[in-house]
């Protein structure tokens, strides 16, 4: 019932910017002391999670489908949750990037169904302030904000393996992605990721990093 959605976003991951260390310094510092515990930091939401199947996705989808609290999103290309956790009622399209068959990057795009614009307090400033302090509840207080010349200000963690960058889309949308640092890596040291059949992605995505992150 599911089909891959297709999203645009900009990777900002590595563009940390406070104190006198370049962004690119310290953001790969961060990842360093995160990779060296060997924790596995897998959870995602609504029961998801980094590593599980394709087949473990569907299932779980078809049963949070069956209960009511999940449907077709966007085009009928994402999975719906309807939040209730916010001000307002708030949209929340997702479907992972799987690699070998197994989820490692999961898409999340949030947006207010009241927005429209002359409603600038549900624009995704506001949204994305919301979707922060929902997300310190759920995965702890330590995010870094970054300022990123394209899309403002963002917000990255790292814990373990496991990466989440917040940041807007546009006046309407706010992204939140989470990523297996370890199976990106793994992707990127193959001789063509564009087309391993392998890596089931739905966009590319663009990594900033090359060009922003060394930027003071």
């Amino acid at each position: 019932m599911i089909n891959p959605s297709r999203y645009i976003v900009i990777s900002i991951a590595v563009i940390a910017l406070f104190y006198n260390c370049r962004p690119r310094d310290r953001y790969e510092r961060l990842v360093r002391e995160e990779l060296a515990k060997g924790e596995r930091v897998d959870s995602l939401f609504l029961d998801l999670h980094l590593g599980m199947t394709d087949k473990e996705f569907y299932t779980h989808c078809w049963e949070l489908n069956r209960q009511g609290l999940i449907r077709q999103g966007s085009s009928n290309t994402s999975v719906l949750y309807k939040m209730k956790e916010l001000s307002d009622p708030t949209e929340m399209n997702f479907y992972p990037n799987f690699y070998k068959g197994r989820i490692y990057e999961m898409p999340v795009k949030y947006n207010y169904e009241g927005w429209a614009p002359w409603n600038p307090h549900l624009s995704a400033d506001s949204l994305q302030q919301e979707i922060l302090m929902l997300y310190k509840d759920w995965y702890g207080d330590d995010f870094m904000e970054v300022k990123h010349p394209k899309r403002g200000t963002a917000y990255i963690k790292v814990d373990g393996n496991r990466r989440i960058t917040i940041f807007k889309m546009d006046e309407r949308n706010v992204w939140a992605i989470f990523t297996d640092l370890l199976i990106e890596e793994e992707i990127k040291n193959l001789k063509d990721p564009e087309n391993n059949q392998d890596v089931q992605k739905n966009e590319k995505v663009d990594p900033l990093e090359e060009t922003l992150g060394t930027s003071e």
